[in-house]
Parts: C-alpha cells; structure tokens; sequence
C-alpha cells in the first residue's frame, strides 16, 4: 500500500515564506535562514566559513586575494541554498573590512553579482545599532552596554529596555588587533587601552550595569570558560559570567599558549588564535567600566535587522512567550490548554495568597505552554526528553536559572515531584526558591491533566481554591466519576508541599 504524504512541513509555523541574513563580517561570512520575521525567529539554516577577510587590513588597507576568493564563492554557494529553501528576501550586510579596505568597493560588486543581492554597507553607527536591537530582542528588559567584537572592529552603544543610545566603532577586532599588534599581546593591550578613551562615556554609564558580549570570539571565550568551570548547561546565550571572578580566567587566556589550555577543545581551531586578544579587550572593559555582570549573547546584528523590520505591536511581545507559544502550538495535543491551564494555575496561586514576582509570573505563563509539548515521546522517557528539550531550546528572554525551572517544572509533572529524580546541577541552576516553586507547578499539572486530558474547556468548569485552611477541587456531576484514587493521590502530593488538607467536592 503506498502512503499519501502531505507535502507541506507540520513542523513549521505558517507566519510566511523564509527570510536569510548573509553576513559579511571581518573574520566569517555566514548564512542564517529564519522561519521567518517573527518577535522570537528560529533558524531554519545556518553555515559560516570562515574567510578571513579582515586579515592585514588594518596594515595593508586591502582585503586578501585568498580571503576575497573564498568569499565569493561562498556567496554563490549560499545563493543557491537560499534558493533551495524559497526564501522570499534575502538581507545581505557587510560590515568593517569591507567598510575599510581600499578594494572594498570593488569587492562589494563582485560579491553582489555572487549573491545575485545588493548589499548594504552597514556604518559604524548602524552596526551598533543593530547589535543593539539584537540584544533588546534577546533579553528581557536589558539594562547595560552592548559590545560587538567582530574581527574588524568593535561596537560599543547603551541600552535601556527598549531604548538605544548613539555608538561608538573602534577598530579593536580580533583579526585587527592582531594585525595592528604584529602579534605582540603586550602591544595589543597598549592599542586597547589608547583607543578606548574614546568610549568614555559609554564605559562610564558601565559601571553596576550589565556589559552584553556579542560576537563570535567572546562566544569562545563563554565556551571555554564553561568547560573550565563544568558549568552543567551548555547554552550560550546569557550565561552569565562574575567580573569579579572572571580576571584570572582572562590572564590565563592571555599568558598561555592556546594549545596548552585545558579543555581548549571546545573552541574551534579557527577561533582559538584570537582567544588571547577577546581576553585582553574584555579584561580592559570590565577595569575601566566595572560592570556588575557579563551577559553572553548569540543574537546579534542579523537578529537586530530582523528585529528593526517588526511593527512596534510585535516588538512590545514577550520573546519567550512567544517563543513558548509557538512550541505549544506546534507540538502539543491542544494548545488552547495551555492557556487554560496557566489561567487555571494562576486562580490557585491568588487564592492561596503565594507572593510571585513579575519574572516568576512570566516563567510559570511559559511553564504551561510547555507543559504539553514532551506527548509523543515514550511514556518512560517524556520526563527526560521534555527536559533536555526545554533546557536546551532556542529560547531568548529567558536566564539560565529560568531554563532549569523551566525544565524542572515539566520533568516533575511527568517523573513525579521527588527530587532526587534529577540531577543535582539543574537543580543547584535553579536555585531553592525556583526548584520549590517548579515542584508547586508540576504538582498542579499533575492535576490538572488526569481531568483534562489535555484538551480545552475542561479546566475552567473544575477549578482549583484555596479556602481557608483547605485546597477544594470542584468537579461538575457530568466529571464525578474522575474523582478516583488517582486524582486523590494527586492531591496529596499536593498537600504536602503546602501543609493543607485537600477536598474533592462535587457538584
């Protein structure tokens, strides 16, 4: 018997065709696909090859025969991906070898008859500004300074929630760096701090906020310094490093050989002689600005142009309830349930009198939309895949601590509320008062779900109180045969964590 298969991807959102961003940067021209512009884009497609083209432009002020070479043919390469994918609009943006190099021009029209696309030739200032939206689309409400190390050049702009100051672009890239400095660290370190009297007044306004790392070096660097660390979650974006204790991490970078390093073979070897010079630069950062903490960031320019097409309706949403939501949409049973259950758990947390905090009312919103997503999966194993699915999700808007709730929350509603079913590191992540509160969550689902089924309108009619020193559950006449010893042992554990008798009432 031959099967009918439908032609058209169920995986994927229906918000338009997809969009690319080719990037045309100083170390890497690189390809990014996106689903299409939404406020949390996921990628469909991403490659890089590293080019180089910045290499000697900073001494000779020409990009590399060699360099220019492997970058037109990865245009032409990507062009053909593009067109594979039907993409509806591709973006293509260069930045500061390009914007510097004496045979620029001449490389901007040969690059545009490669990619069959005009290119924009992004300014200093423009750069910044992207790197900025990037971050604002990344993070909730973020509060600090952006910094974008490429390899020709680094961006430096403020930002506040939504708001984005004037930028600086510095020529302090890694590839620039080690051109200017013929290799010298000693010298490097000179040319850092000469040139960053001019972001004085940017590196003022640093100090007891957050400096936001963008670009492809300090990644390394995060990554590196999570190896070193054992740090349990292995997600880049804001992983959150002390300042404080981040110096003698730096100073190795900088006095060692990078092949001697331990656990250096989490950088890729392309990235691993600019390590030393992402080390001195940030190290010099943190001395004249003394922010309070660096926040790593995977988006950047691409997701800030993406960001820059949004209506400001789209920008004012929430990035990880959105990007909740589309989960939901696309792997739950009913994804309306989700809403029901969060507006169902949050009669319960009011009646019950529990203080929450604005992120912690955010993080149970996206707790519910996840709560469905892990269905499909062997009953045996949806606790873990639900975890691993969630702990590692593309997720922006969202801090490390919150991924491990998140996580945590969704286990514990499908492996029981014990914790010593996981490991003790996502545990740790969390903290007490998230890890206590995920196991209040997963409690509630785990009541939820035996009289929904997951479907909706169900959770409405059978609400959940706190009155007085009782939990009471109500379940109409048509649902009284639901109350079995199941749904009774549900409650208990439910009693437990909240030293409260508990009552089905039917009526």
């Amino acid at each position: 018997m031959v099967l009918t298969q439908r032609s058209e991807a169920q995986g994927r959102l229906k918000i338009g065709s997809p969009v690319a961003i080719i990037d045309i940067g100083s170390n890497s021209v690189r390809l990014v696909a996106y689903e299409g512009v939404s406020r949390a884009p996921t990628p469909i497609y991403n490659e890089k090859v590293l080019c180089g083209l910045g290499r000697h432009v900073a001494t000779t002020g020409r990009l590399d025969d060699d360099a220019v070479d492997r970058a037109l043919r990865a245009l032409a390469r990507f062009r053909v991906l593009c067109d594979t994918m039907g993409v509806s609009e591709i973006y293509v943006l260069a930045t500061a070898a390009a914007r510097d190099a004496s045979n620029g021009p001449a490389f901007l029209a040969a690059a545009e008859r490669a990619c069959g696309c005009p290119i924009e030739l992004l300014s200093g200032a423009k750069e910044a500004q992207l790197s900025a939206y990037g971050v604002v689309s990344g993070f909730y409400r973020p509060d600090g300074v952006v910094g974008d190390m490429g390899g020709g050049s680094l961006e430096l702009v403020d930002v506040k929630g939504d708001r984005v100051g004037e930028g600086v672009s510095m020529p302090l890239g890694g590839l620039a760096l080690l051109d200017l400095s013929g290799g010298s660290l000693k010298k490097a370190q000179k040319i850092v701090r000469s040139t960053l009297e001019r972001a004085a007044g940017q590196l003022e306004s640093l100090h007891d906020r957050t400096f936001y790392a963008v670009g492809g070096t300090w990644r390394a660097l995060a990554r590196l310094h999570q190896a070193v660390t054992g740090y349990p979650l292995h997600v880049m974006h804001n992983y959150i490093i002390d300042p404080r204790d981040s110096m003698d991490f730096l100073h190795l970078v900088e006095e060692a050989d990078a092949k001697t390093l331990k656990d250096i073979e989490s950088v890729s070897e392309a990235r691993r002689p600019l390590l030393a010079y992402g080390a001195i630069l940030l190290e010099e950062i943190i001395r004249l600005g003394m922010p309070r903490e660096i926040a790593v960031s995977a988006l950047g320019v691409r997701e800030g142009l993406l960001y820059d097409k949004l209506d400001q309706e789209k920008r004012r949403l929430d990035p990880l309830l959105r990007a909740a939501g589309d989960l939901n949409l696309l792997r739950s049973r009913s994804p309306r349930h989700g809403e029901e259950l969060w507006e169902w758990t949050s009669r319960f947390i009011e009646s019950i009198g529990l203080p929450e905090t604005e992120y912690e009312r955010r993080l149970r919103h996206a707790g519910c939309l996840l709560a469905d997503i892990g269905w499909r999966a062997h009953p045996d194993y949806r606790g873990e895949q639900s975890l691993n699915l969630i702990a590692y999700g593309a997720f922006v808007g969202l801090d490390h601590p919150g991924r491990a709730y998140l996580a945590l929350s969704i286990f514990f509603r499908h492996e029981g509320l014990s914790p010593d079913k996981v490991g003790s590191r996502i545990v740790a992540l969390a903290g007490p008062r998230l890890m206590e509160r995920a196991r209040l969550l997963a409690a509630l689902m785990r009541i939820a779900y035996p009289i929904s089924v997951a479907m909706e309108g169900i959770l409405p009619r059978a609400p959940l109180v706190a009155e007085d020193d009782r939990i009471v559950l109500r379940l109409p006449s048509s649902m009284a045969p639901l109350a079995n010893e199941r749904l009774e042992g549900r409650l208990k554990a439910l009693t437990k964590l909240l030293k409260r008798s508990a009552v089905i009432e039917i009526e």
